[in-house]
């Protein structure tokens, strides 16, 4: 079964250290991730925290970076098209070897904090291994196995799953609003206050699941091997 898994890595252990460590302030967030063949990895990622031809410069000196073109310029950020060396381990082990596709990619001076989808738990424990017996920290956060349901495609509960579908259904969302919260949890049969709390914690997961990582999250606990190999969720 499909297993996502979101997890740490340090900046020295994956792309782009020289030019996060050169610009402090850099932020880089990818838009898609594949693989090209030849042990490349090919990112397209937003880059913001510093003028385009300083990042182009930082990028151009990097050495886990074969080519990069700024292909849009806004106010804020840039976009940029690249090509990832060979000597990117992890990522270049996770998308060729173990099959996986990575979905979110956000690095900062502090670290990387990435979110994958494994074909199946055995092959995100084999990513894991690879990386200790490497001396690579890959620091799992949270794992779950992504089921049939649409509840589960989106990291949600079914619980939250029916409390936002219910509320798309009668209007809950419309501009004017068409429902109350109270008209929805009389139809699920629910308090207003664990309907309340449904939407809230679906709305932060369907964030999550589509929007990015955003930052390492320092709250949730590593997940160790022994929850890889039990089978447990996180």
């Amino acid at each position: 079964m499909p297993t996502i898994a979101v997890a740490n890595v340090p900046v020295e252990e994956f792309a782009l250290r020289e030019s996060l460590r050169a610009i402090p302030d850099l932020v880089v967030e990818t838009q898609r991730v594949a693989e090209k063949g030849e042990g490349l990895v090919m990112p397209l990622l937003w880059a913001r925290g510093a003028g385009g031809e300083t990042v182009q410069a930082a990028f151009d000196d990097d050495p886990s970076v074969r080519s990069a073109d700024r292909i849009a310029d806004y106010e804020t950020e840039s976009l940029y098209h690249m090509e990832w060396d060979r000597n990117v381990d992890l990522a270049v082990r996770m998308l060729t070897e173990d099959g996986a596709t990575i979905l979110d990619l956000y690095g900062a001076s502090d670290g990387w904090h990435m979110r994958a989808m494994f074909p199946n738990r055995e092959t995100l424990a084999r990513t894991a291994d690879f990386c200790e017996d490497h001396g690579l920290e890959f620091d799992l956060r949270q794992v779950r196995e992504m089921d049939e349901t649409p509840s589960g495609r989106w990291g949600l509960t079914h619980e939250q799953y029916e409390a936002l579908r219910v509320a798309w259904e009668v209007g809950y969302f419309d501009v004017p609003r068409e429902a109350k919260l109270g008209d929805i949890a009389d139809r699920l049969d629910v308090s207003h206050q664990a309907l309340s709390e449904r939407l809230r914690r679906g709305h932060a997961n369907l964030v999550q699941e589509t929007i990015g990582v955003g930052p390492p999250e320092k709250t949730l606990p590593a997940v160790g091997k022994e929850t890889l190999a039990s089978g447990d969720t996180g």
